[in-house]
């Protein structure tokens, strides 16, 4: 996306950012010094000033102006809005006037984290058809690759997220893990909540938490490889934060590549301050975890019904094909 303009100081490609509820009725410079908190309030006044902060139809806006929920803003701001081409758009699984299924692949997030911008699915999106209000339906984590839903209309998403909630959609991955699982059909009822511990976003098995059911088949075990691994074709029937990495790594049979669950607390610690190192791709086993949205099916919100595959990814089928290819992650006699 680029912006008509005759200052060659100014960037050519804008962040596009929905106003939540709870920023409605706030000045824009105080929004936007509430959303990125590491940029003075000063600063942004002097961007908004430069006619660097746009409504959708790209007129500039004054530090005063009121904000209301799902109003669209461009930022123009340097270090906020994109500094580099972004990345090719995902394969789309699934296409129609309302509703989209991309094939997400590993790495990239759905939504930007934190003050820095980030090219993600939504951003992709909203690039692609810039006059749809297109939004995601559901998230997967930034390392598992699949079938991901988005809407290119407000009602539309307002229902497939409601039937989404109500489990009204059927999900299910798959999964290359530890080790040779014992059983060939399993149903995992264990409670959901947050771990204790010195990761603040790790979840964990316990009694007082939410209600949390995974359902597993065994698809395959390798046959005298080192190390030993399962591919599970796993099914969601309640959606707790990072659910089927839970699960697995409770009942001993982790997720290939998992930086946070199967393995020592040190090694996500390690990972969080020094970035994705030898050591740490030793440890869990992979580069990413091992987890794929293989397929899914939901109504659709004209009445029919979509069912979409999505192909297992380059990386995984190497790695299930070739076992040798991945280092033991510290739980196989290699290591010793």
């Amino acid at each position: 996306m680029s912006r008509r303009t005759t200052d060659d100081d100014l960037p050519r490609q804008y962040r596009l950012l929905e106003v939540p509820d709870a920023g409605t009725g706030m000045r824009l410079d105080q929004f936007l010094a509430s959303r990125f908190g590491t940029r003075s309030r000063t600063e942004l006044v002097r961007g908004i000033r430069r006619g660097l902060v746009t409504d959708e139809a790209d007129r500039p806006l004054r530090p005063s102006a009121t904000v209301a929920a799902g109003q669209r803003l461009r930022l123009y701001l340097p270090g906020i809005a994109p500094s580099s081409t972004p990345p090719p758009f995902p394969p789309i699984l699934y296409e129609d006037d309302r509703v989209v299924v991309l094939d997400k692949p590993p790495g990239l997030p759905c939504h930007p984290g934190g003050t820095a911008f980030t090219w993600a699915v939504v951003g992709l999106a909203r690039t692609r058809w810039p006059d749809r209000c297109a939004d995601l339906v559901h998230r997967l984590d930034k390392e598992t690759s699949g079938a991901l839903v988005l809407t290119k209309d407000r009602e539309a998403n307002a229902y497939l997220k409601r039937v989404f909630k109500e489990g009204g959609a059927v999900k299910e991955y798959v999964a290359l893990c530890r080790g040779h699982v014992p059983w060939e059909h399993r149903v995992i009822d264990a409670p959901i909540g947050p771990a204790e511990g010195p990761i603040r976003i790790q979840r964990a098995v316990r009694p007082d938490g939410l209600s949390a059911f995974t359902e597993a088949w065994v698809e395959a075990r390798t046959i005298g490889t080192d190390p030993p691994l399962t591919r599970l074709r796993v099914r969601l029937h309640t959606g707790r934060t990072h659910q089927i990495r839970v699960h697995l790594a409770h009942i001993g049979h982790g997720i290939v590549g998992d930086r946070m669950y199967g393995v020592p607390p040190a090694v996500f610690l390690h990972y969080y301050e020094e970035g994705l190192d030898d050591w740490v791709v030793e440890q869990a086993g992979a580069p990413r975890h091992a987890l794929h949205a293989a397929s899914i099916r939901f109504p659709h919100p004209d009445g029919t019904e979509v069912s979409v595959e999505a192909p297992l990814p380059a990386d995984m089928a190497r790695w299930w094909a070739d076992p040798a290819l991945l280092p033991c992650g510290g739980h196989s006699d290699r290591c010793d």
